[in-house]
Order: C-alpha cells, then sequence, then structure tokens
C-alpha cells in the first residue's frame, strides 16, 4: 500500500500528468471559490433570518434546538470563505476526480502495466453521477458532524475518518468500474472494506494538507488504480466481457 502511494505521488509531476494536474487544480479553484462564498452566504443568511423562518415552519417547541443551531452557524459564518473552503475541499475533489478518472487511469495503466489489458472509459453520465452522489454524501456527512466539531475535539477526527470513508469509497470504484460492472465493483470494494478504507486515510491525510489538496484527484485516483490491480491480482481473465459491450 505504501508502495502504492509512493508509485502515485511520484507520477503526479510526470511529464504526460501535468497537463491533467493543472487543468484539474485550476477546475477545483473555481469551485471551490464559488461553493464557499454561496456557503457563507446561506450560513449568514441562517445566522440571521433563517431561524425565525425555521421556528415558525416547525413550532415554538424548536425555538432552544434552534437557537443553538443558529448560534453554530453564526460562528461558522464569521469563519467565511476559509471555513466553507475547508469545509468543501473533499466534496470539491470527488466531483473533479470524476471529471479526470480515465486521463488519470490510462496514463497510470500505461505507464506501470503495459503488459495488462487497459481498462475501458467510463460512461460520462456514470462518472459524474457517481463524483455527485459522493460529494452530496461528504457534505452531509460533515454537517451531521459539525456541532461535534466546535463542542469537542473528537469532531475532526470524525471529519478525518468520514474523508477516508467517503474518498477510498469513490476512487476505487471509479479504478475497478474500468475493468467491472458497477455492481462488482461495489461488491469487490465490500469484500476487501479494511484494505481500501485504509487506503482511504492514505487520502483523507493528503486532502487535509492545505494547497496541496487541490491535487487530491490525481493522487487519489493513481492510488486506488494501483489497489485496485493488487487487489485484482496480474490475472487478465478476471475483466468482466461484458463491460467491453457498453
Amino acid at each position: 500500500m505504501l508502495d502504492a502511494a509512493i508509485k502515485a505521488l511520484s507520477q503526479m509531476i510526470s511529464p504526460p500528468m501535468r497537463s491533467i494536474l493543472w487543468r484539474s487544480v485550476g477546475l477545483a479553484l473555481v469551485l471551490i471559490t464559488v461553493l464557499a462564498i454561496g456557503l457563507q452566504r446561506l450560513l449568514s443568511w441562517f445566522a440571521t433570518s433563517g431561524e425565525v423562518w425555521l421556528e415558525g415552519l416547525l413550532g415554538p417547541g424548536w425555538h432552544t434546538s434552534l437557537e443553538v443551531l443558529s448560534w453554530i452557524v453564526s460562528i461558522a459564518a464569521g469563519l467565511g470563505v476559509v471555513f466553507g473552503g475547508v469545509f468543501l475541499m473533499p466534496a470539491i475533489t470527488s466531483l473533479v476526480a470524476s471529471l479526470f478518472v480515465d486521463d488519470v487511469a490510462d496514463i497510470v495503466e500505461r505507464e506501470h502495466y503495459p503488459a495488462e489489458q487497459p481498462g475501458l472509459a467510463l460512461p460520462f453520465s456514470q462518472a459524474i453521477f457517481e463524483g455527485i452522489k459522493t460529494a452530496l454524501l461528504t457534505i452531509l456527512v460533515y454537517l451531521i458532524a459539525l456541532p461535534l466539531v466546535l463542542f469537542a475535539g473528537a469532531g475532526f477526527l470524525i471529519f478525518f475518518l468520514a474523508a477516508a470513508w467517503l474518498l477510498g469509497r469513490e476512487y476505487f470504484e471509479l479504478a475497478a468500474m474500468r475493468f467491472r460492472s458497477p455492481k462488482e465493483a461495489k461488491a469487490m470494494r465490500r469484500d476487501n472494506a479494511a484494505t481500501i478504507f485504509t487506503a482511504g486515510l492514505f487520502i483523507a491525510a493528503f486532502v487535509s494538507i492545505p494547497i496541496v489538496n487541490l491535487a487530491t484527484p490525481i493522487f487519489g485516483m493513481a492510488f486506488m488504480v494501483h489497489m485496485h490491480k493488487r487487489l485484482s491480482g496480474p490475472r487478465p481473465e478476471l475483466i468482466e466481457p461484458a463491460r467491453q459491450m457498453r
């Protein structure tokens, strides 16, 4: 696993990968800026007018709970774009990864596995769907864990473990679906859940590093291509024939 991570890191700055790296970083910067500003505006609205609106919708019995939530949101809104950037980075990188999955995987497979049958490109709609699904799920998990971050340090650990599970899950399935049907890719991920979660810890650590985390889609995808190869074994006959009919 460490060898796979080192190979992914070293290949990130190789000439064939640089163009993808800069496109990925540029897109991530645009998305993170736009969404972070949007999140800050939303939090500011909730901290002022949103609490009253929700109390009118839910009833006076929710007054105390909504006051606490409003206080939490006020703190988050005060942190502004910085908070939004940190909070949304794993979700953004999930979405960006779905756009570059095949570009990265093709380069890794050609350089490190030239004797094996290359994977087939995922349909664009399927890749985007997987990226959006993971991004939304990441935001949902982080929103649930947010109060724990403000009240107890355990929340940061929850963030980290959630990122490891979510990002490891997405990147591995994207790599596996180049060779297997979505159903088989998900089944393989479940059968190797502990290994993939451990690999996800590497990606979670990477996405936790400011600035460097903009390159998470490249590192995560390259890393999981290696992990899928290791878990599959060098056996071309394992590649599902029906996958080629798509």
